[in-house]
């Protein structure tokens, strides 16, 4: 699929340090030496296509891989792929050839029955998988090198899906995939590092997998060759964000992600370290719970929108309006699908009409239940702004504050929420954001709804599917599917002394060293 020159650009500029940031070129590095990576939290899972979080992407893309990847304008480009699929009978068949010698970490060959096990897992279990398994009618191999994949309809984003990093259509041997379901026993990848060491909530030592087999073709975003430049990857990590600041401005850590924003000027004027801004780099969401609970009426969904002062959270959670703007719009200004259908319902900020939503919902004081990490320190304040002007309206608001783990783990139980809160980069495929669809964990399913996010899905012409996204956006704002909060950017910092990582949502390392 196309995407608009607008949205190719969206990965490559990004601001850092107050200058726009185009991807270096990716020369040939000096191996060796440890590169310590400071992450938000202990990634719950090594098993990518069972989670969405970005700390997991983050870590496990050194160790497994996909089929397909991004490169640096957010186009699909192969990756275990030998090249890019044949595709036929209008859209619905697509011959995918495999790359020949590669290895995976436990010795094996990499061939067609193990990619055929992985996509049939990926299908029953991720969840973005589950948005397009309906659609799939078989997933088979051709050949020893070769499989197909056969659509019962075309299906837009079905690259893009393959392609991503984040409840990622993983590879792994047909050995450990087959009756796994949503539990691995091990996590074996063909990726550049391996797991050498794993001490849960301390750190993840990860090493260079020497039958590792990099592509030929030069490094692009995620795709091309990928490197074996530092020894040992390390992944520390380190709930609390200030924390995170300090050990990478006394040398602790080369690299820290998720940053709180007013350290921003304290990295800039330091001599050890430098702010890295993306801009701009994606939306707060208020996931909402349609399967259970409170948020299951209409109408009080609608009181929820109503009261919210988006103005008053943003500021409250970033400071300074150069880390946000106050926008409905799922994508900004400029992207190929903007839009500004439906938010007329935007930041009403009115307690007053919220009220009297609950008061026709016949609402009889159940507290609103508002599930959040500090490990994010944005999503807690928010939260907490969110709280005073939903209890103005008449809302009884209960704060469940939990580590980043264990509310990855909650959310799955529909039983223990009715909000939680969380983020998400700008993504060049809509459909990359499996809240759209019924098979989310948030399971927003009214036949509107569902019948939009199919027409979405299975139209091919880009001018008619931007035109289908502005009734899903306006859908989701009289519905009330799921809540954007506004743009934000976010910071991320390097010691001075790294070279060659790109500043991205999901960094990576494999290219990196130090002077």
């Amino acid at each position: 699929m196309e995407f608009s020159a607008t949205v190719k650009l969206s990965l490559r500029s990004i601001l850092v340090a107050g200058s726009i940031f185009a991807f270096p070129a990716q020369a040939a590095l000096a191996a060796g030496g440890t590169v310590n990576v400071a992450i938000i939290g202990e990634p719950d899972t090594l098993d990518p296509m069972v989670s969405t979080k970005d700390v997991v992407s983050i870590v496990t893309q050194h160790i497994v891989e996909t089929l397909f990847t991004f490169d640096e304008n957010w186009a699909v480009a192969p990756l275990l792929a030998k090249d890019m699929p044949a595709i036929s009978d209008g859209g619905k068949v697509y011959d995918i050839n495999l790359r020949e010698g590669v290895t995976f970490q436990d010795g094996s060959a990499m061939d067609s029955a193990d990619v055929v096990a992985s996509l049939e897992r990926w299908l029953a279990v991720a969840s973005r998988g589950k948005t397009v398994a309906d659609k799939v009618q078989s997933v088979e191999a051709t050949g020893p090198s070769s499989i197909r994949i056969t659509m019962s309809q075309p299906y837009a984003p079905l690259m893009s899906l393959l392609a991503f990093s984040n409840s990622a259509a993983a590879i792994y041997p047909e050995e450990i995939v087959k009756g796994a379901g949503d539990t691995l026993s091990k996590v074996v990848g063909t990726g550049p590092y391996q797991v050498a060491e794993h001490v849960p909530d301390q750190y993840l030592q990860l090493v260079r997998f020497d039958g590792f087999a990099p592509r030929d073709d030069a490094a692009s975003g995620w795709a091309g060759k990928r490197g074996q430049s530092p020894d040992e990857i390390r992944f520390v990590p380190v709930p609390d964000p200030n924390t995170r600041v300090e050990g990478l401005l006394s040398g602790q850590f080369d690299f820290a992600d998720g940053l709180p924003a007013e350290s921003y000027d304290r990295i800039a004027g330091s001599e050890a370290a430098e702010p890295l801004l993306l801009a701009p780099f994606g939306w707060p969401v208020w996931a909402i719970n349609h399967k259970d609970g409170l948020l299951t009426e209409l109408k009080i969904r609608q009181a929820m929108l109503a009261a919210l002062p988006f103005d008053d959270m943003l500021f409250a959670a970033f400071g300074d309006d150069k880390f946000f703007k106050v926008d409905g719009a799922m994508f900004p200004e400029g992207w190929f699908w903007n839009t500004d259908a439906g938010t007329d319902l935007y930041n009403e900020n009115d307690q007053q009409k919220a009220a009297g939503l609950l008061q026709e919902a016949g609402y009889d004081g159940t507290p609103l239940r508002i599930l959040t990490s500090r490990q994010y320190e944005f999503h807690f304040k928010m939260a907490e702004v969110a709280k005073q002007a939903l209890e103005a309206a008449g809302f009884a608001v209960q704060m469940d504050v939990v580590d980043w783990a264990t509310l990855g783990q909650r959310r799955n139980d529909p039983a223990l929420w009715d909000v939680y809160i969380t983020h998400s980069p700008f993504l060049p495929e809509p459909a990359l954001t499996d809240m759209w669809f019924p098979t989310s964990r948030l399971g927003w399913n009214t036949p509107e709804a569902v019948a939009l996010a199919d027409q979405f899905a299975t139209e091919t012409d880009p001018d008619a599917r931007k035109e289908i996204f502005a009734k899903m956006q306006a859908m989701n704002y009289q519905d009330v599917g799921f809540i954007k909060v506004g743009n934000f950017n976010a910071l991320e910092a390097a010691s001075k002394s790294l070279k060659g990582v790109t500043p991205s949502p999901w960094p990576f390392f494999w290219n990196a060293s130090k002077e």
